[in-house]
């Protein structure tokens, strides 16, 4: 292959794996709207359209194996293949727990009043899509200040799953002593452990989303810089 045409590749692929994030990040922004509305068609939309996203990423990760096995690239090619590669599967995974989060919602929307599920949610999709602005732009400042974050997003997740578990310890004080007897309503108990159960899961994926962000950026960093501080 000429290299004007493999420099053209490179540039194309970079593009591309800056496109399949738009395509994530827009199906995760309908996941956050399924879960706060309960609307089950949007849920559908997420879940039943995942495909789109698994497809992308195997066209992607045929073009890295083609330019690794076919144009065997060295020094800063190479790691923009490998980092690339690396970013697409995260990416894939984003887009799995899209899926997971859209069909959160309770009937009547919503997660659980003790969790801000859309301040968190946004903090962790922010991460993802500046991971993948650092990536296109080669900022290494950038991917550094998202691994920073990250430290807010899971403390902020842990005041939220400990304050979810709280309610639930309420709620089961308040039915036993409405009860008169310490026993509590079997349906209503059912019914609160659904909601908590629901909350807890999607406090969890959220906090993954964030940690996919990090693997965005510490690959996007050592791609620049051929610095693996960030890489766990």
């Amino acid at each position: 292959m000429p290299r004007e045409n493999y420099q053209e590749r490179l540039e194309q692929l970079r593009g591309d794996v800056v496109a399949m994030g738009d395509l994530v990040l827009d199906r995760y922004e309908t996941a956050l709207r399924a879960a706060e509305t309960g609307d089950d068609d949007l849920a559908d939309e997420v879940i039943g359209g995942d495909h789109v996203v698994n497809e992308r990423y195997l066209e992607l990760e045929e073009e890295c194996t083609e330019l690794l096995a076919l144009q065997q690239p060295v020094a800063g090619d190479l790691r923009l293949v490998t980092a690339s590669f690396k970013i697409i599967t995260d990416l894939e995974r984003v887009g799995d727990l899209a899926t997971n989060i859209a069909a959160y919602g309770g009937d009547d929307g919503g997660i659980h009043p003790a969790v801000d599920f859309r301040g968190l949610g946004d903090a962790a999709g922010d991460m993802v899509a500046d991971a993948v602005a650092a990536y296109e732009a080669t900022d290494p400042d950038a991917c550094r200040e998202i691994d920073v974050r990250d430290d807010d997003l899971d403390e902020r997740c842990r005041r939220a799953s400990e304050a979810v578990v709280r309610s639930l310890l309420e709620a089961d004080r308040a039915r036993a002593a409405a009860n008169g007897d310490g026993d509590p309503d079997p349906d209503r108990l059912a019914d609160t452990l659904d909601e908590i159960s629901r909350a807890l899961l999607a406090i969890r994926d959220l906090e993954r989303v964030g940690d996919h962000g990090v693997n965005i950026a510490a690959r996007t960093l050592y791609m620049i810089e051929s610095d693996d501080e960030l890489i766990y």
